[in-house]
């Protein structure tokens, strides 16, 4: 059992939570996720992780509530615990394994949006624990779906954020932001993106157009979290991949953004999984390929 230590509601169906996972917490890098489940019968949710503490062993967790597991997730409070918390699971991002010399010569800009935020802060957090500085912009609907701001503000180099309806910050969605950061003569040589589906494709069409180099994470479209449901299944660069086993992380410029858009609206009935499974073959599933791990 995996102990919550700390609770709390970020904002509307947001929610935040520390869990005692001491071997989880020895082994993270910035861009992994976890695999969650409340008890022996509940479902498998992937959560991306927060943040993390080695030392004292925690994992943070933030999550949206999106469905009935999640929902029952929220009603957990500090003292409760997890049936299981498997992780770190995922490819750490890729700024992990580069030389850290070459790092601090890098402009890097990251952008979250809504809950894309939680993934985002322990990126920003490992680069300026490492001496390297990066702009980051966090959007969001409205100030009231706002989070993490004054975590991301301490370890951001700028922080500039935006709201869908200016009710706080910069107003209008991240991409104006990203123009307009330009047009102020800043020059990036990466972008990370992180959050809506719908926002990663039209920040990598920005970007493709400015020349930015552009890194998205596919978490959201992760359901089983082992490539067997065949879910996350997507195509990048004209291969099939699965984000759940060979990311999070990909190159948003080769990202098929609109087939895995309209791929997810149909896996989500019985009848379109079946649908899926017989159109695939053997490429549905990111494991054996063969397993059924869908029905």
């Amino acid at each position: 059992m995996y102990k919550i230590l700390e609770a709390k509601e970020l904002t509307t169906n947001i929610f935040y939570m520390v869990v005692e996972a001491k071997r989880v917490a020895k082994s993270c890098k910035p861009g992994q996720f976890v695999i969650v489940r409340t008890d022996e019968n509940s479902e498998r949710i992937p959560l991306t992780i927060c943040d993390y503490d080695s030392e004292k062993g925690t994992v943070t967790i933030v999550f949206q509530i999106v469905g009935a597991g999640t929902q029952v997730m929220s009603q957990l409070k500090a003292g409760d615990a997890f049936h299981d918390f498997v992780g770190p699971l995922g490819c750490p991002s890729e700024f992990v394994n580069e030389d850290l010399d070459d790092l601090k010569k890098k402009n890097i800009l990251f952008v979250a949006g809504g809950v894309g935020t939680a993934p985002v802060y322990p990126q920003v957090k490992w680069l300026h624990e490492k001496g390297v500085q990066a702009d980051v912009i966090v959007g969001a609907k409205n100030k009231d779906l706002l989070i993490l701001e004054k975590e991301m503000e301490a370890v951001a180099g700028n922080l500039y954020v935006t709201t869908d309806d200016g009710s706080y910050g910069r107003s209008g969605m991240v991409t104006q932001t990203i123009s307009d950061l330009v047009a102020e003569g800043k020059k990036y040589d990466v972008c990370v993106a992180i959050g809506p589906m719908i926002m990663m494709k039209f920040v990598c069409k920005l970007t493709k157009e400015l020349e930015i180099p552009t890194i998205v994470s596919l978490n959201p479209i992760m359901v089983d979290g082992t490539g067997m449901c065949g879910a996350c299944r997507v195509t990048v660069g004209g291969e099939v991949k699965f984000a759940c086993v060979d990311g999070p992380e990909f190159d948003g410029h080769l990202v098929n953004f609109d087939e895995a858009m309209q791929r997810q609206q149909i896996y989500k009935t019985p009848e379109g999984r079946s649908y899926l499974k017989a159109k695939e073959g053997d490429t549905h599933h990111g494991g054996c390929g063969n397993c059924g791990g869908d029905e």
